[in-house]
């Protein structure tokens, strides 16, 4: 029935300079619906859910939004009629409470515009009681972890009796438990009649908990399904327009030859007595939960992060690295989790990002070659199948699957000995990732030392030769062969010892 419809979004079309993100994409979401979005990056996505949230306005075509044709021309607009929308980058004010976060801009006062501070902490706990939590309202929000920081962007809009809710990769940067957590506020949510758009690459997350899935491919609609009525291998093909193979490329190759070691690696508070060695042709996967200090033991190993002991070795010779631009010269390459905030220079040009890790590589007796980097650029574009129109873009243009690229593509053309991936395919499309997969394996397969840090089970599983687990700054196991399964790694990673 046409009532049980809460939104229903018909022949959207949207150009951007070059490129057109949008084509005649329509579709129809069901009050208390999850319904999942999916597609590889760049398929339009991020963009229908920003017109949908009144960020971007479509070129043509027609939103009717409970009933009413609407054209949102601010995300405010778009608010104060109900919808709500929890980026994957939070926009949280983190020096604020949580009270203040979830009521910002109507908060409660008293008269002569005072803040009514008793009624605003009573009002937000219980608000908070819907999402079965232990935050305070008069925590300030950097105290919080990065799951909690999304119970209070999801808080927010609930206060504002949203009737639409978009969750953008919400569990990119959480636990399992963390995430377990979003599932059953996302099942309340439903339960009171509240729709969900949800958008994720994790497809067991994707049939856990949507009702519907709508496919988008290069900014086309493809098909709406219901989840149970389809599969995983349906989805993949409808997203890549092909069969997309084994997500995991064959293992195998690694040798007995050391080509790198670290060696009682300790940061007081932080990790301690890390030892570890790399062998050529391997994959090497770091695991553990979050929180286990795997980030931090390879940030130190750059120069990144302060150790207070530890000695590191290169085919035998002992480094002295004592920040970041050694272990560039030693040929270490550090690949962040955070590509957003601490990998990509999101204002500059795909090419300066692709030169920026080793300038000499592009650069004249005075100054940097155009061309070089042009060249560069092109070269890195065509190995890693990066889509781009121009290496003269902006950064910030481009979608998450193909800035990973383009920081992978930085890392590259320092020609690295060891390359540490941490976690190499967060928030990117199965296509992209089997892609990253390949190519992770062809490195280790050439002589360079790969490691990865990874949250993701089956990728680790999938991926790795050996896999050292990690619990409260400790190594607490490692394991290789068929001893590479998800009840061993999680044994390891619980803290227990075998």
């Amino acid at each position: 029935m046409e009532d049980e419809v809460l939104l229903n979004v018909s022949n959207i079309t949207k150009t951007f300079p070059g490129t057109k993100a949008l084509s005649d994409v329509s579709f129809k979401l069901k009050r208390g619906e999850v319904h999942s979005i999916m597609g590889e990056n760049g398929a339009g996505k991020s963009t229908l859910m920003n017109i949908i949230a009144g960020v971007f306005k479509q070129d043509s075509g027609e939103i009717i939004f409970d009933g009413k044709t609407v054209n949102f021309s601010t995300p405010k607009e778009a608010q104060n009629a109900g919808v709500g929308f929890v980026h994957q980058e939070l926009s949280v004010c983190p020096d604020l409470s949580v009270a203040e976060n979830i009521y910002i801009g109507r908060v409660p006062t008293l008269s002569g515009g005072i803040i009514d501070f008793n009624k605003l902490y009573s009002d937000c706990s219980e608000l908070l009681k819907l999402f079965k939590t232990n935050i305070n309202p008069r925590d300030k929000v950097k105290e919080l972890s990065v799951a909690e920081q999304q119970i209070v962007e999801i808080a927010r809009s609930i206060s504002l009796n949203c009737k639409l809710l978009i969750l953008d990769e919400p569990t990119s940067s959480l636990s399992e438990s963390e995430a377990e957590l979003l599932f059953d506020i996302v099942k309340q949510l439903k339960n009171k009649g509240i729709s969900v758009l949800y958008i994720s690459h994790r497809m067991a997350e994707i049939f856990n908990i949507s009702d519907e899935i709508t496919v988008l491919r290069d900014g086309k609609f493809i098909a709406t399904l219901d989840t149970d009525k389809t599969n995983e291998d349906e989805i993949i093909k409808m997203m890549v327009g092909r069969e997309i193979g084994n997500l995991y490329p064959d293992k195998g190759g690694s040798t007995k030859e050391e080509i790198f070691k670290v060696k009682n690696f300790s940061a007081k508070g932080v990790f301690k007595d890390i030892n570890f060695n790399l062998y050529r042709g391997e994959v090497l996967g770091f695991s553990g939960l979050v929180g286990a200090g795997r980030s931090e033991v390879m940030r130190a190993i750059c120069g990144i992060d302060h150790k207070d002991s530890g000695e590191i070795f290169l085919q035998g010779k002992k480094l002295e690295i004592k920040n970041f631009r050694d272990a560039i010269s030693n040929g270490i390459g550090y690949l962040t989790e955070d590509r957003k905030m601490q990998g990509l220079f999101l204002n500059l040009s795909i090419e300066k990002n692709i030169s920026a890790a080793d300038l000499k590589n592009v650069s004249g007796k005075v100054l940097i070659s155009g061309d070089s980097e042009k060249n560069m650029c092109d070269k890195y574009k065509d190995k890693l199948n990066i889509k781009i129109s121009s290496g003269k873009q902006p950064m910030g243009s481009l979608s998450g699957g193909n800035q990973q690229k383009v920081m992978i593509a930085k890392w590259l053309a320092i020609n690295p000995k060891i390359i540490i991936m941490d976690e190499p395919t967060r928030g990117i499309d199965v296509g992209a990732k089997a892609e990253i997969h390949r190519l992770l394996r062809e490195l280790a397969k050439n002589g360079i030392g790969v490691i990865m840090v990874s949250s993701e089970m089956p990728e680790i599983i999938g991926m790795c030769d050996r896999v050292i687990v990690m619990h409260e700054g400790s190594i607490k196991g490692i394991v290789s062969n068929e001893d590479i399964n998800e009840e061993k790694i999680m044994f390891y990673a619980s803290g227990k010892i075998a």
